[in-house]
């Protein structure tokens, strides 16, 4: 394959600080590269030198020649004044009326969430939000043919549906991709290769994010080279990538082996029993209560209609739905801030509050973040730690140096962490999160996650981060705006599959969905066919893992009885033998599709 793009010595700095340090690398024809790395490690900068928006202080860049690039970063803007359909159809020189007949780009700009955009062609881009610029920008990459595309952090403002989609649509095109993203769901769905920026240099990985995570530990384990905290919390992440559910990687058995063994000493995540019974005793039996509640957004639509609802001591909840459902609004009901129409909230005594907004304004801004964190406590006990406030602004991304900087001088990222450490430092009870992964790099959402591990509490978090949800909760709720809060006993999947079939219903054709958009080929449909029977098979190894952990606990509470601990154990030798044969059939269809 051609190379497109190619770095040769790569060398730029920002002040003192090199962000690329004499970087050699290439981007190939077809390849699909995640970029992954902590805030202000040099992500963007290296785009924008691929890019050509920004030269490097030394070294060569070299591109071939006539390539078609797209480039949709954090700093790229739209033309001021241009409408809609100027910003989107421009590069393709399509009059505004053309796209009308065009149904790639119908499906394009409704896939990330720009359908009322296709009724406002001629609206300013001035005058929209963030969000829709980002989305507008997305737009305008997407529906052009290009041999290299580069993204920066695209499922920024996108919600879970959004996420899916896009993830479809980067795959069924056949151009080479270099994307930013903290999303791990959608970096471990697209990416072939992930480069990791870190101290100035580029450290390259074949495969996604969970091939990614071994890598590093393996990495680790063989030369020692990085810090006891980070080496544990990669084999503490890996182990849940290979049990929950427990066949994510698309590895051959030598390598599925060879994780194993990496994570043999490794206790699960979290032990969801111990942390119930303690939070029960924290909290009590009540927490939080809707009941019979009604409950509309501030447009007027309505968003419960006479709904109970109760959230249980320790329970850990996911919240989703499409950009504009409601989400934050039913947040603010439960934390007793949003005016009911209808019925009742009942909060428990005991419960103290942290609430995590999407809003930056609650910061101490003429504080420095050390002082702004024990500015709310001392010392905090999370599960059977204790830390000090500067030991928490530590594991949440605050080394000792950084712990100095004014509150006015920080990031947005860096906000967003200090907001997330003062609440952890406020030992809640009861923590709500509003999307918690906003301007938050890997490695701190794996510290958060490890925190949360040990968080004897209960737990809401809205999030479009499909892997964050299934990673900290244990039970996943939609808004589809039926006035209901409906549980999804299955999660996200079922989620986008019930907004799939809603979708296809409301355009009057049941059989059409976003993948077949974009995949009419035979061979999607046998992927998509493939792709339905592993997540079957996965379904039915984690169920068979739960009762082996049933016959686990029925075993030590047989420990004096030797005629029923014999018939316990013989039912888990069958247990064992389903789930293995299982495993086996995943493994050989998942190297199928790999």
């Amino acid at each position: 394959m051609a190379n497109l793009v190619n770095l040769e010595n790569v060398t730029k700095s920002f002040g003192v600080k090199p962000l690329l340090d004499r970087v050699s690398l290439g981007v190939e024809e077809g390849q699909r590269i995640g970029v992954v790395g902590l805030n202000g490690g040099g992500k963007t900068t290296l785009l924008e030198v691929l890019a050509g928006f920004a030269e490097p202080d030394s070294g060569r860049v070299s591109r071939k020649s006539d390539l078609r690039i797209a480039v949709v970063t954090q700093r790229s803007e739209l033309p001021p004044g241009a409408t809609i359909g100027e910003a989107i159809f421009g590069p393709l020189g399509l009059a505004e009326h053309e796209w009308a007949s065009n149904s790639r780009i119908r499906a394009i700009l409704g896939g990330i969430g720009l359908r009322e955009a296709q009724r406002h062609l001629d609206t300013s881009v001035d005058s929209l939000s963030g969000g829709e610029r980002r989305r507008v920008a997305l737009a305008s990459a997407l529906v052009q043919d290009l041999d290299l595309l580069i993204l920066d952090e695209p499922t920024n403002h996108l919600d879970v549906e959004g996420v899916q989609w896009l993830a479809e649509h980067l795959l069924s095109r056949r151009n080479a991709l270099v994307v930013v993203t903290h999303d791990r769901w959608f970096l471990d769905t697209i990416a072939t290769q992930t480069w990791e920026v870190v101290g100035g240099q580029v450290e390259t990985y074949e495969g996604g994010y969970n091939d990614w995570v071994f890598a590093r530990a393996e990495r680790a384990r063989i030369t020692d080279a990085q810090e006891e905290r980070r080496r544990n919390l990669a084999r503490k992440e890996l182990a849940w990538l290979r049990r929950g559910p427990p066949a994510r990687t698309s590895k051959p058995r030598y390598r599925v082996e060879a994780a194993e063994a990496l994570i043999a000493n490794v206790p699960p995540p979290r032990d969801s029993v111990n942390l119930s019974a303690f939070a029960t005793k924290r909290l009590g039996k009540v927490v939080i209560e809707l009941e019979d509640v009604s409950l509309s957004t501030p447009d007027e639509r309505v968003l419960l209609d006479e709904f109970t609802w109760r959230l249980a001591p320790g329970e850990r909840t996911g919240i989703v739905g499409v950009n504009g459902s409601g989400k934050t609004t039913l947040l603010r009901a439960i934390a007793g801030e949003a005016s009911l129409a209808g019925g009742k909230r009942i909060e428990g005594t005991t419960v103290s509050l942290g609430w995590l907004r999407q809003e930056l304004d609650d910061l101490p801004i003429g504080m420095r973040v050390l002082e702004a964190v024990e500015d709310v406590g001392q010392r905090v006990v999370l599960g059977d730690k204790e830390l000090s406030a500067s030991q928490l602004a530590e594991r949440l991304g605050f080394p000792p140096a950084r712990q100095w900087t004014p509150v006015a001088d920080l990031s947005g990222g860096e906000r967003r962490r200090l907001q997330l450490t003062r609440i952890l430092m406020a030992e809640p009870n009861v923590l709500m999160l509003d999307e918690p992964t906003n301007d938050l790099d890997i490695d701190t959402l794996q510290q958060l996650e490890d925190l949360l591990d040990s968080w004897p509490g209960t737990l809401v978090v809205i999030s479009h981060d499909r892997y964050l949800i299934e990673r900290i909760c244990d039970s996943v709720y939609a808004l589809f705006g039926d006035g209901k809060l409906t549980n999804l006993p299955r999660g996200i999947e079922e989620y986008l599959e019930r907004r799939k079939k809603d979708s296809a219903e409301s355009a009057g054709n049941p059989t059409l969905g976003s993948t077949t958009v974009s995949k009419q080929a035979k061979d999607g449909a046998a992927d998509r066919a493939a792709q339905k029977e592993l997540s079957r098979l996965e379904r039915a190894i984690v169920k068979l893992d739960q009762r082996k952990s049933s016959l686990h606990e029925k075993l030590a509470a047989a420990a004096t009885d030797p005629e029923q601990a014999l018939g316990l154990h013989e039912q888990l030798k069958v247990l064992e033998g389903e789930q293995a044969e299982l495993e086996e059939k995943w493994l050989e269809l998942a190297e199928k599709c790999s």
